[in-house]
């Protein structure tokens, strides 16, 4: 009989965790989940930017693109990620120059090329549509006409910036 009686007696203990359990789960607040890379906030939401790519001899490319951070394959830098984490310049993905100049590239059909860099994280552009800077210039981004002062992955873009890859002389 006491066996009994201490079996009952952990079976409600048992049911009572368990309500207590459930109730705490049921009044705990909702957690949104981002899908990988979003970040916490919807930084690496995508945005709409113009981007320009302005050669030797003129206008190579300009049109708009919607783009975010992500992964960049080069035929000389491989495939990294370019989305504002490289080097710690934001905590979580953002859209960048070198991601929209990807985006562009593929919509419009055309190449780039660029040489990844490890120890800062980044790429250095060294052609754009078959144009190099062949030791003697080099491909400068803007962001609504100022020069990055961080690399292409790292600068985070905003809806609207305006974008450029101007080819210029050393």
């Amino acid at each position: 009989m006491r066996r009994t009686s201490t079996h009952r007696t952990s079976a409600y203990r048992a049911l009572v965790a368990a309500s207590a359990l459930g109730l705490a789960l049921a009044s705990a607040p909702a957690v949104a989940h981002t899908q990988p890379g979003t970040g916490a906030h919807g930084t690496n939401a995508p945005v709409k930017v113009t981007v320009t790519v302005q050669g030797p001899d003129g206008l190579l490319y300009k049109g708009r693109v919607k783009t975010r951070g992500h992964e960049v394959t080069t035929a000389s830098g491989g495939t990294h990620r370019c989305d504002g984490t490289n080097g710690g310049a934001h905590p979580s993905a953002v859209p960048t120059p070198t991601a929209a100049l990807d985006d562009a590239a593929r919509k419009a059909h055309f190449t780039w090329d660029g040489t990844w860099y490890p120890s800062f994280e980044d790429y250095f552009v060294e052609s754009v549509k078959n144009v190099s800077g062949g030791g003697v210039a080099y491909w400068n981004i803007s962001v609504n006409g100022t020069s990055t002062p961080v690399g292409g992955c790292q600068f985070k873009l905003n809806a609207g910036d305006q974008v450029a890859f101007t080819w210029t002389a050393l």
